[in-house]
């Protein structure tokens, strides 16, 4: 038995996620209407991550994957479930039109921190993980246009980029 779940950030990346769950299979490309993607979920390494925040009229794009049950507690804790993430159930909206309801994570309000900036490897990993799904090219421009910084650990960036199957 599976579930599907909403990844906006850099779980798309199926490599980043994978090493995570193993077993995790891409569905497909969503759109989640009336929220907006922002890095304000702040994360224990100084930086932030991805959140959404309800707004009328945008959209959020990301992939839809279906979990194994039994790997969704080893995602929930990598996530932070409870310790800075909280799940909630959305319904997504693929190309072709059809609803899916999914869980997604957000960050909790004691969580947020709309001054910090991702790291670039953090904000490469979301890229990477958009033009994998082929996401919009405008979303993805968007996502490019988002202010990020360096991470002052580098061997940290490396690690990262290695488990994304990034390493430059």
């Amino acid at each position: 038995m599976s579930v599907a779940y909403f990844a906006y950030g850099s779980n798309m990346r199926s490599a980043w996620l994978r090493a995570r769950v193993p077993n995790a299979a891409v569905h497909r490309r969503a759109e989640l209407r009336d929220y907006e993607l922002r890095f304000r979920k702040r994360s224990s390494d100084g930086s932030s991550k991805c959140d959404v925040v309800p707004a009328d009229g945008r959209v959020v794009h990301g992939v839809v994957f279906e979990i194994p049950l039994d790997e969704k507690p080893t995602l929930d804790a990598a996530e932070g479930l409870g310790r800075g993430y909280q799940e909630i159930r959305c319904t997504v909206t693929t190309p072709e039109g059809v609803s899916i309801e999914a869980f997604m994570y957000v960050a909790e309000a004691n969580a947020i921190d709309e001054d910090l900036l991702p790291y670039s490897w953090y904000k490469r990993i979301v890229l990477a993980g958009a033009r994998e799904h082929g996401l919009p090219a405008a979303f993805v421009a968007t996502l490019e246009q988002m202010e990020c910084r360096d991470d002052p650990e580098d061997e940290r960036a490396q690690r990262a980029l290695r488990r994304a199957e990034l390493s430059e």
